[in-house]
């Protein structure tokens, strides 16, 4: 019986790699330079000589490692091809043939967000359920889909993608995307600061946040909580769009949980518990009882995700 698997987090600057038992205890962590340059052709073969390296640091044999899982920065599809990577130069390439052509053993690849939330549910906040729905609200909105314990990759590798559901077709600002009104645009860290500009543009109300030199999205649910009235509008805006959004996520993959990450998740049980709420408002009668839960493992869920995301091939 093999005993080690390895996962693998490529960011646009850094690459993170573990090394995980089978049953999901983390031995080992660390970090390797994403070498972007030239189209990103480094960044396989780095990936491929670091965990050679640690083999033999940790003597471990090819025959006792399950293999390589992955999380890339684009869409992925079911048989390991990334359809474009921007953030590392890279084209379309299937990563599982490459990367297993440099280490011999089985490679498994994901999207990210869809490899973060496969981490939360083995070892995180979605723990003990094999259906959920990861939210990640970040600098932008990411999301995984992970049913019956896999991942749901979609055709072009895009399922999951639920920060570009449009939930305001009037909104006159381009998301990233190219589309206007997208979810990202309102409950993202910056989605959230644009709102509160515009409520504060919109309302001759007192607020702490006026006094403000930049207002960060950590700021207004920090005021919000204090009492401050406009922050806790925008809070409760954010949360109206977000519960109404997830409620209609539940109406097609009505999942056991949802499972909020990212940086604004950090403001704990005054979104959770807005959203909640809202959810249970729009849900249909069958799914309103699904759990809402935060994501525990941070920065690593990527790493054992894609460690999972091997085991589950």
């Amino acid at each position: 019986m093999s005993k080690y698997v390895f996962g693998v987090d490529v960011g646009g600057t850094t690459v993170k790699m573990g090394l995980f038992t089978t049953e999901g205890e983390l031995l080992d962590k660390w970090e390797i330079k994403t070498r972007t340059e030239d189209g990103g052709k480094n960044v396989l073969p780095d990936i491929a000589d670091s965990i050679k390296n640690k083999m033999a640091e940790k003597n471990i044999a090819a025959g006792d490692t399950e293999g390589v899982g992955i999380g890339v920065p684009g869409p992925v599809k079911e048989d390991g091809t990334v359809l474009k990577c921007v953030n590392l130069g890279w084209g379309i390439i299937n990563v599982e043939e490459e990367l297993g052509k440099l280490i011999d053993m089985p490679v498994k690849a994901g999207n990210d967000a869809n490899v973060a939330a496969l981490g939360e549910m083995w070892q995180g906040g979605g723990k003990g359920h094999s259906n959920v729905v990861m939210v990640t609200l970040g600098t932008g909105v990411g999301g995984g889909i992970i049913l019956n314990g896999k991942m749901l990759f979609g055709v072009n590798g895009a399922g999951g993608e639920i920060g570009h559901i449009c939930v305001d077709e009037n909104e006159d600002e381009i998301c990233g995307c190219g589309n206007k009104g997208c979810l990202e645009q309102y409950t993202s860290a910056t989605g959230v600061v644009r709102l509160a500009t515009r409520a504060m543009a919109a309302s001759d109300k007192k607020s702490a946040l006026r006094d403000l030199e930049t207002v960060t999205a950590k700021d207004v649910f920090d005021l919000a909580k204090s009492g401050d009235e406009l922050a806790g509008e925008v809070v409760d805006k954010q949360a109206h769009i977000l519960g109404r959004t997830l409620a209609q996520i539940a109406c097609v993959v009505d999942p056991e949980i949802f499972v909020i990450g990212g940086g604004v998740s950090k403001a704990g049980a005054i979104l959770t518990d807005a959203v909640k709420e809202y959810f249970v408002k729009y849900a249909f009668h069958a799914c309103r009882r699904t759990e809402f839960a935060l994501a525990e493992l941070g920065n690593d869920a990527g790493i054992y995700g894609a460690a999972r995301s091997i085991l589950g091939r």
